[in-house]
């Protein structure tokens, strides 16, 4: 019998940061699981980043020479053709999918906006890590894919490699959705972990950042801003429901009460984010909240603990569904990426 014929995938990337390499070196190792468990050849046409613009080719880069090369070595030395920028480039070329893993600013989610309005506007489904496009502007991106007849995935902005957005939309399709309860972010976890060990909040901190969790400016983790934004992509993409920043209650780790700083010690403190329908199926008024909360010892979100985060979704008639899982680490940011470009090639 012969060899069963592959589905080649042409991929255009923005961003070859830390995802962005992780995935490119993960297509390339896993080429044979791909050919063989899903009938897939990847092959990466284009690359494109903020500072060095894009580069394509046809016929596929040569990704060990992409990886290899200093990160400030020019992308055009390494393709056909390059552009000033990557919109520019993703404009003027062809991919089955686009991949987009830049870091992009809560003010206004660019670029990487930018980048995804126009991939689907042409009809070319989207794969995403990047949180405040999808947070910002994640209904209308979704109706857009809808309208286009295409797909935008955006799985690793919420829990990295741990699946809930597919388990939610897809796992509980028909099901009238409540609310939503969730330890989302695992730098903040860590933190709050190690001082239920009996460290304190400066040295707590300064252990994730030597473990790499936490960034020498921690503040968008330790003040709640990264699970604003993961907060409302959830919203958006699970339930519908567009947020803006301000619609979100917030409240970081970094000034706890007393109470909260001896329930913390005890171990009992989580940052809790809360999404909230005054009906059910998500209609009605809708209140969300980012911020320390005590939990009791039954709660399943107190299980979760270090760099595991953790989802309770009530929905009726199912009652409360909990997903636990490890939600740090550009592996299972890229993991999380992987597996949306498989789903996405698979349903070409």
């Amino acid at each position: 019998m012969g060899a069963t014929a592959e589905t080649p995938i042409r991929v255009a990337m923005v961003g070859f940061g830390t995802v962005g390499r992780w995935l490119a070196r993960a297509a390339a190792a896993r080429s044979p699981t791909l050919a063989e468990r899903y009938g897939l050849s990847i092959s990466f046409v284009g690359i494109g980043t903020e500072r060095h613009g894009y580069v394509h080719a046809p016929d596929g880069l040569d990704l060990g020479a992409a990886l290899a090369a200093p990160r400030d070595r020019p992308l055009g030395e390494l393709g056909d053709t390059h552009w000033p920028t990557a919109a520019e480039g993703l404009r003027a070329t062809e991919a089955d999918v686009v991949v987009e893993v830049t870091g992009s600013r809560g003010a206004d989610g660019e670029p990487g906006l930018t980048h995804i309005r126009e991939a689907l506007e042409r009809g070319v489904p989207v794969v995403t890590s990047n949180k405040w496009p999808i947070a910002l502007a994640g209904v209308e991106l979704a109706a857009l894919a809808r309208a286009r007849g295409t797909a935008l995935c955006a799985e690793a902005t919420v829990m990295s490699g741990t699946p809930v957005l597919r388990c939610l939309r897809e796992g509980l399709a028909g099901a009238e959705p409540v609310g939503a309860r969730g330890v989302l972010n695992a730098t903040v976890n860590f933190v709050l972990t190690e001082m239920a060990g009996g460290s304190s909040y400066a040295a707590a901190l300064a252990a994730a950042q030597r473990a790499g969790l936490a960034e020498r400016d921690p503040q968008a983790d330790v003040d709640g801003h990264d699970s604003v934004a993961k907060l409302m992509i959830l919203s958006a993409l699970a339930f519908g429901r567009q947020l803006d920043i301000g619609d979100v209650e917030c409240r970081g780790i970094s000034d706890l009460t007393e109470d909260e700083r001896d329930a913390t010690r005890a171990g009992a403190v989580r940052e809790v984010t809360t999404l909230k329908f005054a009906e059910p199926g998500g209609r009605g008024e809708v209140s969300a909240s980012v911020g320390p909360a005590v939990l009791g010892e039954g709660d399943p979100l107190a299980s979760a603990t270090g760099t595991t985060c953790a989802l309770a979704c009530r929905a009726e008639p199912i009652g409360e569904v909990t997903l636990i899982g490890p939600g740090a680490g550009p592996q299972l940011a890229g993991q999380g990426v992987l597996s949306d470009l498989i789903s996405v090639a698979l349903s070409r």
